[in-house]
């Protein structure tokens, strides 16, 4: 028999039964859009992780005062971080490109009768530029405002609604503990990260919130902007080495400090964001491998009812390949068939969960053929074996099969 010829056998022999057809490729087409949709809703919340771990900061060494502690207890934050170990960081290591010192707490702010609590960030000019937070109206702080502590904000977009509604805060005075400021800018928005919300804070020199805001005589971090071109495990290593010169530590003394790699973060995100993702994927399969087995159990069903055609065209010179050829590819069209219904419906599923949802998607390219590949993948392993057992029939029997 030709092999356009069991093409076309084969498609007539499934559309006589179009119901049971449909019915056959229900599980495959679920399978198919699920593993689709369910892997975009993963690269989608990867993204969304990585883009709020980016929007921290490019090239970003972070220190922290380490845990005090007694006995393994830990007994909170030490405070040993300061000024001047920022300055000489800059000073000494080559690849640190601009540094910030930065402390916060929280804070009542009033604008006459609206009054919140919120969280203000003291630091330096460059803090704007390590961090990513651009200024959308308005401007920041100068260099010469530090040195002075001159009472001025940049507010976030949220904290400046509060306050403010629609009118422009730009000139205005708010009271921080009660002590005046003038807002001199407001930040771009760059939206809540859960843990934490940028566009909800009110950003100082730091000599002005560790003077006269919070009562501090340590930091409680350095910021530091790396140069692209270096290697951040170096510069990390060169750093700690620096600190405790600094403060003084013996060899055999723990660094009373933390430093924090942003590559570390993002390898970190990527790590439990791709687990996700994999999760997502096999419950997802589970659906395939059910798909396939109604396939089987309908092709076997097939073969049965097919007993005597089956004869007849091994009477007439049928050979056994041709017969496992027709019904190997009426499985394998059931099961493509499929998989194109199911990316159509995966993919429509995808857009609309972003579109009405607060949910991201990513649909790439290779989780679209994955799923469409594992679907042919399973019509072929789950027909082999009605296909073969069709193909071993003995004729004689077969003619006389009622």
């Amino acid at each position: 028999m030709l092999f356009w010829t069991i093409v076309k056998v084969a498609l007539r022999s499934l559309s006589a039964n179009k119901l049971r057809t449909l019915l056959s490729m229900l599980g495959i087409i679920i399978g198919v859009g699920a593993v689709i949709s369910m892997l975009a809703l993963g690269a989608g919340a990867q993204k969304q992780v990585l883009d709020s771990i980016q929007s921290m900061g490019t090239n970003l060494l972070i220190v922290r005062s380490g845990q005090a502690g007694m006995r393994g207890v830990s007994m909170g934050a030490q405070d040993n971080l300061t000024v001047q170990d920022a300055e000489t960081l800059l000073q000494k290591i080559p690849a640190i490109l601009t540094v910030s010192p930065v402390v916060g707490g929280s804070v009542q702010m009033k604008y006459f009768n609206k009054n919140v609590r919120t969280n203000v960030t003291g630091a330096a000019v460059t803090y704007f530029e390590i961090r990513s937070f651009p200024v959308e109206k308005g401007r920041m702080f100068t260099e010469a405002e530090v040195n002075r502590n001159a009472r001025v904000a940049v507010l976030g977009p949220v904290t400046a609604e509060n306050l403010f509604d629609a009118q422009d805060p730009i000139g205005q005075t708010i009271k921080l503990k009660g002590i005046n400021f003038k807002v001199v800018g407001v930040l771009k928005s760059k939206g809540d990260q859960g843990y934490f919300n940028p566009d909800d804070q009110a950003i100082i020199p730091y000599t002005t919130a560790m003077k006269q805001v919070l009562g501090l005589e340590y930091i409680r971090e350095i910021d530091l902007q790396i140069d692209p071109k270096a290697n951040l495990s170096e510069v990390q290593d060169q750093t700690a080495e620096q600190l405790r010169k600094a403060h003084r530590l013996q060899p055999d003394t723990p660094d009373d400090f933390n430093i924090r790699n942003q590559a570390e973060f993002i390898e970190t995100a990527s790590s439990f964001s791709r687990v996700f993702t994999v999760l997502l994927g096999g419950i997802a399969s589970i659906s395939l491998l059910v798909g396939g087995i109604g396939i089987m159990n309908i092709m076997l069903v097939t073969v049965t009812e097919r007993t005597r055609e089956i004869g007849v065209r091994k009477a007439i010179g049928a050979r056994n390949r041709d017969i496992l050829l027709q019904f190997l590819l009426e499985s394998m069209l059931l099961s493509c068939t499929g998989g194109l219904i199911g990316v159509a419906i995966g993919l429509l599923t995808a857009l609309l969960i972003s579109r009405f949802s607060q949910f991201p998607t990513v649909i790439q390219l290779h989780s679209v053929l994955l799923a469409f590949g594992f679907a042919a993948g399973v019509g072929v392993f789950f027909g082999f074996y009605p296909a073969n057992r069709a193909a071993r029939l003995d004729p004689i029997e077969a003619l006389r099969y009622e």
